[in-house]
């Protein structure tokens, strides 16, 4: 299947986070990051006009739409995006953000964590692309570190080759992710693949390792060193 440039394209921006691991007095998704919150970065990055991206929804906790708000005004975040309160779990977050979305019939709707807020725009392109041609993609890096498995023996090796770590932006058909949604909500959820899984394969595209998901201190300080880096990640 060939790329169509009238194929709709959406976004979900899932940004439900506490804080807790990054020992934070705000959620990391607010943290400031070379100068604005993590969170204006993630949504700058879907709204570039080279990805055509039609509507940007932003999932957050009743709890923090006042913040987020407060921290458009001050840091004169302009980003066109619609605010969605998510649900108890990242799962009924989703939904929600797709329920935003009813109205849209056909076309490919991209899900992405708020905390990944470096993804380059080849990454968030070729899974889009990838999601037209196959119905299901997601962004994915092969580990750098040796990885072993358990057992109660112990532990045994793992070749590592055969191995992908998951990251996001993960694409699908707007459908086919409405129609998992459908489903219930079972324990082995782990993202939108998993969700999606049982009624689709999913294809895998080549992600990035600069596409890192902060969770901790040290992730804020190698994502600002990225930044500067990398002025046209």
């Amino acid at each position: 299947m060939s790329s169509s440039t009238t194929c709709p394209r959406f976004a979900i921006i899932v940004a439900g986070g506490t804080g807790t691991r990054m020992g934070a007095d705000r959620p990391k998704q607010f943290l400031e990051l070379a100068g604005e919150p993590v969170l204006a970065h993630t949504l700058r990055r879907f709204a570039e006009p080279g990805l055509n991206v039609q509507e940007l929804v932003l999932v957050l906790p009743f709890d923090q739409l006042t913040t987020w708000q407060r921290l458009c005004e001050q840091y004169g975040i302009v980003v066109p995006h619609t605010v969605v309160e998510g649900g108890a779990t990242r799962w009924a977050s989703v939904r929600n953000g797709l329920a935003h979305l009813a109205a849209q019939t056909n076309g490919v709707v991209a899900v992405h964590d708020g905390v990944r807020p470096l993804t380059p725009q080849a990454v968030i392109e070729a899974t889009y692309q990838a999601a037209y041609n196959h119905g299901a993609a997601v962004a994915a890096v092969v580990p750098k570190d040796s990885v072993r498995g358990l057992n109660q023996q112990g532990s045994y090796a793992l070749n590592r080759n055969r191995l992908r770590l998951v990251q996001t932006p993960q694409c699908f058909d707007i459908s086919l992710l409405r129609r998992a949604y459908q489903l219930p909500e079972l324990t082995t959820f782990t993202d939108d693949a998993s969700v999606v899984e049982d009624l689709h394969p999913i294809h895998l595209v080549e992600g990035d390792y600069r596409n890192l998901k902060i969770t901790t201190p040290e992730d804020m300080l190698l994502a600002e060193t990225l930044l500067l880096r990398y002025s046209n990640l």
